[in-house]
């Protein structure tokens, strides 16, 4: 009986441990202002991105990923959610002036809406984000109340602190010292361009650790990196590789970010078992390439604005070598990821995004969830056609597959088309106005960090004491 006992004890647990693995451990990489051409991968032959070659080298590189905004905090807001941003109030239009959230602002994402952490966590992930929120710096609002157990970064943009002389951008008043954060925690502050130079490689110690302390449980990894954001430093001995050029020195910082992530995980034997997705929040900022798309960040919503490097890496269930033309979005990451997991998404609600799970795991023949993908309420794509209002305000068409640079405007050519586009655009914002959902909002915001009293500077919170770095020439714009 004793026997009988150990023998239905230890296939009680083998079932446990089995269920357990067969969760697969998900990392996903949000590069901050990085644009489809700045990496290897995506033709880039200035950066050096060996870490990412070998990631598209042995994973799915997508051709045609979309976000959702121009911008940070509703792009992030639309991946966080799988739900347009201006359908949940974070697009900046209303309220107020701006697309962004800024420090102290009583605005961020209503903690009702379910993110990919909170889907994670319901059925038994361990959740971490390291790196820029930039979705509301209210406690409210912060990632501990948006589904994660664990975070480590700063709350908004690295350009909202001192070291930039603009201002705020609207009221332009100075700027508050720029917090580090450690759960609901202020820790640290960036005082200058030497604690600049330190915010990738801090949040990917932080990544990697908790990667190595959850290597025996199923883990959700965020992490949003504050590069290539503007103002980039670069400390000297990386400035020095990168032949002085310091947004060279960024991207190139980031792929040893990457290449960190993907050695901790071989080396833990957690490859075979974990999903891993690299991509940009929205175009390139200042310094950064398009590649051969039109636009950058910011402004009307051409490709370059919207269309992101991606790669997915999943070595023994994702291909190697994989290219996928498919169309896909970041709102689809929310339910790709929840199929995935068998985690259930609200029915209360509308998502707008679709599970492509097939086409993020590179599998032969997976078609597009999109037989329409609106760009919010400014574009519309059917098939290779594109309706976009562009730089003049005025509606421009497109044949994606004949022209993906957006240089020859087929309005005039085929009007029956182009109408046909602006009422289905026109009944898209009609839906959304009607089923929208309100951002969150607290009565009285506060500042996370007023003065830098006691708070030590990032390189001594870190351990560190002398660090010497080059600044790029300009400074940002939010």
């Amino acid at each position: 009986m004793k026997n009988w006992l150990l023998i239905t004890v230890f296939l009680f647990a083998s079932s446990l441990s089995a269920v357990g693995a067969s969760k697969p451990n998900i990392v996903l990489m949000f590069i901050d202002d990085m644009g489809y051409g700045d990496i290897g991968p995506f033709g880039n032959s200035v950066n050096h991105t060996p870490h990412l070659d070998r990631m598209a080298e042995e994973g799915n590189l997508l051709t045609q990923f979309y976000v959702s905004n121009t911008a940070c905090t509703p792009s992030r807001s639309a991946l966080m959610t799988g739900t347009y941003a201006h359908r949940i109030g974070m697009d900046g239009v209303k309220p107020g002036p701006g697309e962004v959230c800024f420090p102290g602002e009583k605005r961020g994402l209503n903690p009702i809406e379910h993110t990919i952490a909170e889907a994670m966590k319901s059925v038994g992930y361990v959740t971490g984000c390291f790196g820029k929120w930039h979705l509301g710096d209210q406690l409210p609002f912060m990632p501990l109340a948006q589904g994660f157990d664990e975070y480590f970064g700063i709350p908004y943009s690295n350009d909202m602190w001192p070291g930039n002389l603009k201002g705020h951008r609207h009221t332009k008043e100075p700027y508050t010292p720029l917090p580090v954060v450690r759960q609901n925690e202020v820790v640290a502050y960036v005082s200058d361009g030497a604690d600049q130079s330190l915010l990738c490689e801090g949040v990917t110690d932080e990544a990697v650790k908790f990667i190595q302390k959850n290597r025996d449980n199923p883990f959700f990894l965020y992490l949003p990196h504050v590069y290539v954001h503007l103002p980039r430093y670069a400390r000297l001995d990386l400035a020095k590789k990168a032949d002085q050029d310091i947004d060279r020195a960024a991207v190139e910082e980031v792929d040893t970010s990457v290449g960190r992530i993907l050695d901790t995980l071989r080396d833990l034997d957690l490859d075979e078992n974990t999903l891993v997705v690299f991509t940009s929040d929205n175009g390139p900022a200042r310094g950064m390439t398009a590649g051969s798309l039109r636009g950058n960040k910011g402004g009307p919503k051409y490709e370059g604005h919207m269309r992101e490097p991606t790669l997915t890496w999943w070595p023994g269930t994702i291909p190697a070598g994989k290219v996928s033309e498919s169309i896909v979005a970041s709102i689809d990451l929310l339910p790709s990821l929840a199929a995935l997991v068998g985690a259930q998404l609200p029915s209360d609600r509308i998502i707008d995004g679709k599970n492509s799970l097939d086409v993020f795991l590179g599998k032969t023949g997976a078609r597009s969830s999109h037989e329409i993908l609106y760009y919010e309420g400014d574009g519309i794509r059917q098939g290779n056609w594109k309706l976009v209002r562009g730089a003049k305000g005025k509606f421009e068409l497109y044949n994606l597959e004949a022209d993906p640079a957006e240089v020859k405007d087929l309005a005039a050519k085929y009007p029956d088309k182009v109408r046909e586009f602006q009422n289905r655009l026109k009944s898209h914002a009609e839906s959304i106005e009607a089923n929208t959902r309100e951002a969150g909002f607290v009565p009285e915001a506060k500042f996370l960090l007023n003065k830098p009293g006691n708070t030590p500077k990032l390189r001594h919170y870190l351990g560190l004491s002398d660090v010497k770095a080059i600044q790029r020439n300009d400074e940002a714009k939010e």
